[in-house]
């Protein structure tokens, strides 16, 4: 039963999973947040805001305390209809908490944080708590004070920032932290199992270097006209490319000097070349989606978030995927630099946060703390959905899910050892993201070299850096 019941909601949050990309996160060519399961296909332009006009009871902090009192929580989010999780984590919560009604408000997901930040512009907002879309608006509400500090309620209720593989880390702003994260898409390396069989090839690891795929992509290339097999796929964002070099740990987009991404470019292009993968001007001129590149069954590997595992198993159960091209996939690790912990791996989070004008900032507080807790996991897992927080119980949930892979190596895939964001805070983190969007269209696009492009990018950039 437990297993159907996943599907089901599995199935639920991927409807029209094909639409693509969700929304703008700040940057139109790294993966966008929306870009997983829950909003993959609920961008229908639904932007308005639901109407919150009638008078609420003045909520206090006592009357949040006060057991024989019913609080209202006022809950920012995007695509309720659409996106289970939501209506789980809320009701979960309030099961727990049978004094608390939780209301959401629904921004609709395009442009939501530039809807959330103009409704908390004035003294005016109803909002207790806010979802996190992207780094970009957190960066926008942060600097307008908008959201406040949790690092008080942190240390108090102890909250172990550990369990978050470094991700708070990198949203910490002048040693404050104003979010928690609550959700989290990896990258990982999807294959195609029944290519590697035909080629006799042993399929990709947990623990490859960059160089080992490169080579292992190239074995299984075939370039034959009519029967061509792609060894590699990347779709036309950046993270797909140039945010291969911050898998150290040392370099980010946030540094100002770019020629650490050098060599993933020239290995793309060198690919591109040969024919080890379909060209970034090909794609973008047929505006081919990576789901369908994949589910042809002519792409062997692929660098793409976990998000796609619930279109896959969806796409595969409804049999809008034909099985005999795609069905026989898995999963490994991201590849590595040399040197560099497998595991290693690029991400994005959806995180909350507690408003400045909230008048019940412990009750607000407290479900944030929940919902980005193991408690919060556990439902978020229930949808088919990756937490922030990957507990034995979480990964559990989620191999268990019908359609999922049950080698050994897929398994193991969703431990991370260490998650660098696509986009750490920053100051101007938007204006960055657009300088490298730019220049990444024109290196893949042949209209300038990579080092004139990355010399460019430095050139553009530092300025913003050093404000």
């Amino acid at each position: 039963m437990k297993k159907k019941l996943l599907s089901v909601l599995l199935a639920t949050t991927m409807v029209a999973s094909l639409a693509g990309c969700g929304g703008d996160t700040g940057s139109s060519e790294t993966a966008p947040a929306t870009e997983a399961p829950a909003t993959e296909a609920a961008d229908s332009g639904a932007d308005e805001a639901a109407d919150t006009s009638d008078a609420e009871p003045e909520k206090t902090d006592e009357t949040a305390d006060a057991s024989s009192d019913k609080t209202t929580l006022t809950w920012a989010i995007w695509d309720k209809e659409s996106t289970p999780y939501w209506t789980a984590m809320a009701d979960a919560y309030m099961e727990a908490n049978p004094n608390v009604t939780i209301d959401m408000v629904d921004l609709g997901s395009s442009d939501y944080m530039t809807v959330l930040a103009t409704e908390l512009s004035g003294d005016g907002s109803d909002f207790d708590v806010v979802t996190i879309k992207d780094v970009p608006g957190y960066a926008t509400l942060v600097q307008k004070n908008a959201i406040v500090a949790l690092d008080d309620k942190i240390s108090a209720d102890g909250v172990d920032l550990s369990l978050y593989n470094g991700a708070t880390d990198q949203v910490t702003v002048d040693g404050k932290l104003y979010e928690l994260p609550f959700r989290n898409d990896f990258w990982v390396l999807y294959y195609n199992k029944d290519i590697f069989d035909k080629a006799g090839v042993e399929y990709p690891s947990n623990d490859m270097t960059w160089e080992e795929y490169d080579k292992l992509a190239r074995s299984v290339t075939d370039t034959t006209f009519g029967s061509q097999v792609y060894g590699s796929h990347y779709h036309t964002w950046r993270s797909t490319v140039g945010l291969i070099g911050c898998l150290d740990g040392k370099h980010s987009i946030i540094d100002g000097e770019y020629s650490f991404m050098k060599p993933y470019y020239e290995m793309v292009l060198n690919q591109e070349k040969d024919g080890v993968c379909r060209s970034y001007s090909d794609l973008k001129t047929e505006e081919l989606h990576y789901s369908a590149a994949f589910s042809s069954g002519d792409t062997a590997m692929m660098n793409m978030g976990s998000w796609y595992i619930s279109t896959l198993i969806s796409n595969l159960a409804s049999g809008e995927y034909d099985s005999s091209l795609c069905g026989n996939w898995g999963i490994v690790k991201y590849p590595h630099a040399d040197g560099v912990e497998a595991g290693s791996t690029l991400g994005t989070i959806t995180g909350l946060s507690v408003t400045s004008a909230t008048d019940i900032p412990d009750q607000a507080w407290d479900f944030v703390r929940w919902a980005s807790g193991k408690e919060g996991a556990e439902v978020m897992a229930s949808t088919g959905n990756f937490p922030a927080i990957m507990t034995d119980e979480v990964v559990n949930t989620i191999k268990s899910l019908d359609g999922f892979p049950q080698d050994e190596n897929s398994i193991e895939a969703l431990n991370v050892s260490n998650l660098y964001l696509e986009v750490p805070y920053a100051e101007n983190v938007s204006e960055i993201n657009s300088v490298l969007d730019t220049y990444h269209s024109m290196i893949m696009g042949g209209e300038i070299s990579v080092d004139d492009g990355i010399s460019k990018m430095n050139e553009e950039i530092a300025p913003l850096v050093s404000k």
